[in-house]
Parts: C-alpha cells; structure tokens; sequence
C-alpha cells in the first residue's frame, strides 16, 4: 500500500468518524493499523475511535502504540496524551492514569486540559489536596467569570494550602 493510499484511507475513517459514523471508521482505523503497526498517527486515530464508542479498554494498546512511535504531531501528541490518561482513569486503573498525566505535564506543562484530568485522577487516588491545588491554580489563571478574577489573586494564594488557617490574637 503506498502513502497516498494510507493518508487517502485515514483521512475517509477520520471523516466517518467526524460525521457520527464511528463504527464504520473503526473498522476501517483496525484494518489499517494492522497494514501499518508502526504508524503513530494510525494508532491515534484508533484510539481516538475506540474512545469515542466507548470502547476504552479496546484503546488503550492503539494510545500506547501511537505514543511510542515519534511521528506524532504535537498536537496529536498531547491528544493521545490526555486520552489515555483519561482513558485509564475511566478504567479504574487510576495510578498509571496519574503517571501518564504527569508525564504529559512535563511535554505540555500548560496544558488545561491534562492538569484537569490529573487533578480527576489525582482525586481517585485521594490525593485531594493536590486535586484542588490543581484545579484551583487553573480556574485562577484560566478563568474569564467576573467574580472569580476579582478574587484571582486570593484564590491562586489558597490553592497552595487550603489548610491555612491564620490564628487570630485573644
């Protein structure tokens, strides 16, 4: 098969995909990715599919593919990133979701979305206060809701210890 053939057929399946027809594309994303087991942008999309049908577990190994390979986008990247991250978060398998996530923290350190879905698992694991921390920091340097910059800065102060409590004189 030669590489028009495989960007002319991942295209269609990402396109199936994207017009609700999910299942039609992962049939075609498998048969591809058995064709081409090396390709990391073939194992993303996979996923991606097996994801979107609720097929997580099935995704896992495509998003394990995809991130060992160096072909990726950075984008595409931080996507199977997040995804499997989330993905192992929703399968319960919540420290290699932590481990994942952080890892993707150190490519992307920005990145709202994998501090989020840390700060998801970072729960699971009751790591609550980190959690909170995360989420906090986010909201507070994210936020566009007018109350919540008033007090940006008092709630980026909080978020690195919500324990603080200030003694106050007899």
């Amino acid at each position: 098969m030669d590489t028009a053939s495989r960007d002319e057929l991942l295209a269609e399946a990402v396109d199936l995909r994207t017009r609700g027809e999910a299942e039609q594309a992962r049939e075609r994303l498998v048969a591809l990715a058995d064709r081409h087991p090396q390709d990391a942008e073939v194992a993303y999309q996979t996923a991606w599919t097996h994801d979107a049908l609720g097929l997580e577990a099935e995704a896992v190994a495509y998003y394990e593919r995809a991130l060992a390979g160096t072909d990726l986008s950075a984008r595409d990247r931080l996507g199977a990133l997040v995804g499997l991250g989330s993905t192992f978060r929703i399968l319960g398998r919540y420290e290699e979701a932590v481990g994942t996530l952080r890892g993707g923290l150190v490519e992307f350190p920005d990145d709202g979305a994998l501090r989020t879905f840390l700060a998801m698992a970072l729960f699971n694991t009751e790591q609550h206060d980190e959690a909170m921390r995360i989420l906090l920091e986010l909201l507070a340097t994210t936020s566009d809701d007018p109350g919540v910059r008033a007090y940006r800065r008092a709630i980026g102060h909080y978020a690195k210890d919500l324990r603080e409590v200030v003694q106050q004189a007899p």
